[in-house]
């Protein structure tokens, strides 16, 4: 039996990973299962912590906090790389909006904190490690102490505020997001978002029969409209034509034209009649369509070409062909010659089979490459997020400074690399199957070791006076405002559903019911949403907890 304590008993680096891959793959397991519906996902891996934790099971302290830490930046830095591409375009539409929903649930929450706190007795720094343990925020709580501390009183009895309302801020969330979505929210609405979210294009076919733009070149088209559009294909009689800058378009042409969803309105303005004919369904074989014209989807292996301007590249001037779309991750882009090439991405060009051959060695063609993720970048990405996190920021008023954190700093240079990497030539890519597979396993990891740590003092705070008390302060403060801001969001048809979830998941800095928001989900519109009111939501968090022990004690 000497072995069988080796691998779950006597502490070791072996028994540390046998205890901790076997609560995430029993969590990963059991939450798959469905009641009534509902499954827990990967929060489950929490839950089967705390209960490993009361029977015992114990990993050395050390590499529980490693462990625990390596899990969180590693999820939080892939969630930012993978949001970055489209974040500062999400946040100058309705970034501001979302933030102030966001500054909603946190005042709201802080308000109920000091009021609760005065009408149970319950003294104000076990309320503030409640709320921290409410709105899962460990980094607040470490302030709050460190405050405490200042003061020259013990912030010990926090901790424990936090560990017995922690598993209620985990699942509290899940459950308002369940109810939300049974009570108020269509699931064909949800496919709506989903196809909106993974192609901003459409393809339309258009006869020209608008007398003013009968022989005008394309430029002097483009520029009697704000609307963005590629024309790929003109049919004159029995011609194709590829269309150029200086292409003519002549009266009853037929065009085949790329463009925003939102604009085929517009088009039909400007050219005229519109075609009946569905271009956008999954399969058409485009090389099929006349045969001195192929469609290409070429991928862009070349690192030189990552972060230029399609423009800048001159591809109709300098080998004849057009490009149509390009494919990044899941969503479809219209390739106008401002859009900003990446590594990794497919690029759909249409042009002669000699010209096209010319443009893969340009663009370097070699998919395999994809297959081979960048960790170096990744871990490179990881130091500079953690050494973000650690810059102590000085607020006036506050006798400490206060810092993002192991978990603001990642995602803040996650979302920054990912948006801005290209820009400055820096290869962030990552395939989607490596990036959920980072997430899913830093996430689990983190979980596992929250839970086995909180386990050991879990269920004998319980049986403390105070305990369901306190259990019942913070299942008030993780659901009253999430609740009622959500159904106001939800009620009033101001966000759709995904976009709430990344919200109230990003307002209680809650990342595993993020992940259950992703796994029941399509696509990433949670997780945008989530990014773009983290950061200010985390940062004020922990400002929040600091103030309220300095103004009130």
């Amino acid at each position: 039996m000497d072995w069988l304590n080796g691998l779950f008993v006597t502490q070791s680096s072996i028994q540390s990973v046998v205890i901790l891959a076997g609560i995430c793959a029993l969590g990963l397991a059991l939450g798959k299962i469905r009641l009534f519906g509902i499954s827990l996902g990967v929060a489950f891996v929490f839950f089967i912590g705390i209960v490993a934790g009361h029977f015992g099971l114990a990993v050395d302290a050390k590499v529980i906090a490693y462990t625990e830490t390596f899990g969180l930046v590693i999820f939080i830095y892939m969630l930012g790389l993978r949001v970055g591409p489209t974040f500062f375009s999400s946040l100058q539409h309705d970034g501001f909006n979302l933030n102030l929903w966001s500054l909603g649930i946190i005042f709201l929450g802080t308000i109920m904190t000091v009021v609760l706190g005065k009408l149970t007795g319950v003294s104000l720094p076990n309320m503030v490690g409640i709320l921290c343990g409410a709105t899962t925020n460990t980094p607040a709580l470490g302030a709050a102490q460190q405050a405490m501390e200042h003061l020259g009183r013990s912030g010990g009895a926090m901790a424990l505020g936090t560990a017995v309302s922690y598993p209620l801020g985990v699942l509290g969330v899940i459950l308002v997001m369940v109810l939300l979505r049974k009570l108020f929210v269509k699931e064909e609405d949800l496919e709506n978002v989903k196809q909106e979210e993974e192609d901003h294009t459409y393809v339309g076919q258009f006869v020209v029969t608008n007398p003013g733009v009968a022989d005008k070149s394309l430029v002097e088209i483009s520029q009697m409209t704000h609307a963005k559009f590629i024309i790929s294909r003109i049919w004159r009689g029995e011609q194709v034509i590829i269309p150029l800058a200086q292409t003519q378009l002549h009266l009853y042409d037929n065009l085949l034209v790329v463009s925003h969803k939102d604009d085929v309105g517009m088009m039909e303005i400007l050219f005229g009649e519109h075609v009946e004919t569905d271009w956008n369904r999954e399969k058409i074989d485009w090389n099929h369509l006349d045969s001195k014209v192929e469609s290409r989807v070429i991928v862009v292996t070349q690192s030189v070409i990552n972060g230029k301007k399609l423009g800048h590249l001159q591809l109709r001037r300098i080998y004849g062909v057009n490009v149509s779309r390009v494919r990044r991750g899941d969503i479809q882009f219209l390739g106008t010659d401002d859009l900003i090439l990446q590594y990794g991405d497919f690029v759909t060009v249409v042009g002669e089979a000699k010209h096209l051959d010319q443009v893969e060695k340009l663009f370097g063609n070699a998919s395999k490459r994809l297959d081979e993720p960048n960790l170096g970048s990744i871990m490179v990405g990881i130091m500079l997020g953690l050494a973000l996190g650690m810059i102590p920021l000085t607020i006036p008023g506050m006798s400490a400074p206060v810092r993002l954190g192991i978990a603001g700093g990642p995602i803040i240079m996650g979302i920054l690399i990912g948006a801005i990497g290209p820009h400055l030539h820096l290869i962030s890519y990552s395939t989607t199957s490596v990036s959920l597979m980072l997430r899913r396993l830093g996430l689990s990891l983190y979980l596992a070791c929250l839970g086995l740590d909180a386990g050991k003092d879990f269920f004998s705070t319980l049986v403390r006076p105070e305990g369901l008390l306190w259990i019942g302060l913070g299942a008030i403060l993780t659901i009253v405002p999430i609740l009622l801001f959500g159904l106001i969001a939800l009620k009033t048809r101001k966000l759709d559903f995904p976009t709430v979830c990344g919200i109230l998941c990003g307002a209680m800095a809650n990342p595993m019911a993020l992940g259950y928001a992703n796994d029941t989900l399509n696509g990433d519109t949670a997780s945008v949403s989530y990014a773009s009111v983290y950061p200010l939501g985390m940062f004020l968090r922990v400002v929040i907890a600091q103030m309220l022990i300095v103004a009130f004690l």
